[in-house]
């Protein structure tokens, strides 16, 4: 028995080798760019900053009953154990921070994805020498930065000779710091160009962040922010309106409805001292706080048409405010002010008034002396 190939046998093998050929050219054609949206990976950035913010609010208050010394010196300590208790269950366990995790993004090792059709492929995880790499610079960086810092501003670096070694190594890490932000400045503008490295650090290890599930959209849930909005505008309006109405008055005629006039006359601010400004008791009484005393002794005096004393700068106040202002011991409405000038007693010309009255009385008169004389005479 003759075996028999199938018909299609020859020209498949005939064909191998112009697949072959375009499997290999395949593979140099450019992939079609993969797009990661730039705001979800700037907001990733924010809620990692604001949760590491509110982590160290809750360590700070735990020393909070710490001598301010203790906290002030082992600082940087802190907050190096709190950076690295969260790049260990982060990025070190689960390839991405807490806040990538939110935006949906995760960390991939782009060398990996070098060539054509990468876009579509699987994303390469992070080798261990990356993320071990990471957390040096990042986590013990910050620490010997700070660290750093501390010792240079405490000793003054800054304002040794120029010929001093220590000042030498002040300019270098000066100038070294300027050339950074330089760098990050331009990394970050070539961000906002191609969308693919955040920072400097993640350029130089090749760790990009991309979506951790593709075929997921993006939710965005604007109920909170249409809230914030429409309080926004309600606040500002109400900041707006404000200052237009003149509550003090508007406070006065709903009293002038719903009070009698001897209700309103009859006020514990009639009974003040006249040497206390009712407008002063008033405003220190709304605003007193325990343990502070504020004086209300009148200073520059000015009495109303009423008959009542205040403050020159209280009263002028109130009747600039509301033409309409009434007073608050009589609860008359004042039309005019003038300056109150009290003439203090003159204790000495009072003394020597009262001594020329005794005087007076004590001296005998002179007709008196002279009906005594001629009765003398006569037998």
């Amino acid at each position: 028995m003759n075996n028999t190939s199938p018909f299609w046998e020859p020209d498949w093998k005939r064909v191998q080798a112009p697949l072959s050929t375009l499997r290999r050219q395949l593979a140099s054609f450019p992939s079609p760019p993969l797009r990661i949206m730039k705001v979800s990976q700037l907001d990733a950035d924010l809620l990692d900053e604001e949760l590491l913010e509110t982590m160290k609010e809750q360590l700070w208050s735990a020393f909070a009953l710490f001598k301010p010394s203790f906290k002030e010196r082992f600082k940087p300590e802190m907050t190096l154990a709190l950076n690295l208790i969260m790049y260990k269950f982060s990025v070190y366990d689960m390839g991405a921070t807490y806040g990538s995790q939110l935006q949906n993004l995760i960390y991939r090792n782009e060398r990996k994805h070098s060539g054509g059709l990468q876009s579509t492929a699987s994303d390469a995880p992070l080798t261990k020498t990356q993320k071990i790499a990471y957390g040096v610079i990042t986590v013990g960086g910050q620490y010997v930065m700070e660290r750093l810092n501390r010792v240079v501003t405490a000793q003054g670096w800054g304002e040794l000779p120029e010929d001093n070694i220590k000042r030498k190594a002040w300019n270098v890490l000066q100038k070294g710091g300027s050339i950074f932000r330089i760098v990050s400045l331009i990394n970050f503008l070539a961000f906002l160009y191609a969308g693919k490295y955040r920072t400097v650090l993640e350029r130089v290890l090749s760790m990009r962040l991309v979506y951790a599930e593709r075929n997921s959209n993006r939710q965005a849930s604007f109920e909170f922010l249409n809230r914030q909005m429409v309080w926004h505008a309600f606040t500002e309006f109400l900041m707006f309106l404000m200052p237009l109405i003149n509550v003090s008055k508007l406070k006065r005629n709903v009293k002038r409805m719903l009070l009698p006039a001897a209700l309103m006359s009859g006020n514990e601010l009639s009974a003040l001292p006249a040497h206390i400004c009712a407008i002063c008791h008033e405003n220190n009484s709304a605003a007193a706080t325990p343990g502070t005393h504020t004086s209300t002794i009148i200073h520059n005096p000015y009495i109303t048409d009423c008959g009542h004393v205040y403050c020159y700068y209280c009263i002028k106040t109130k009747m600039m405010i509301d033409d309409e202002w009434c007073c608050l011991r009589c609860g008359k409405k004042v039309d005019a002010i003038a300056r109150h000038i009290e003439v203090a007693p003159d204790k000495a010309l009072e003394e020597k008034v009262e001594d020329e009255e005794g005087q007076h009385e004590l001296e005998p008169d002179e007709a008196d002396v002279e009906d005594d004389s001629v009765s003398e005479k006569q037998p």
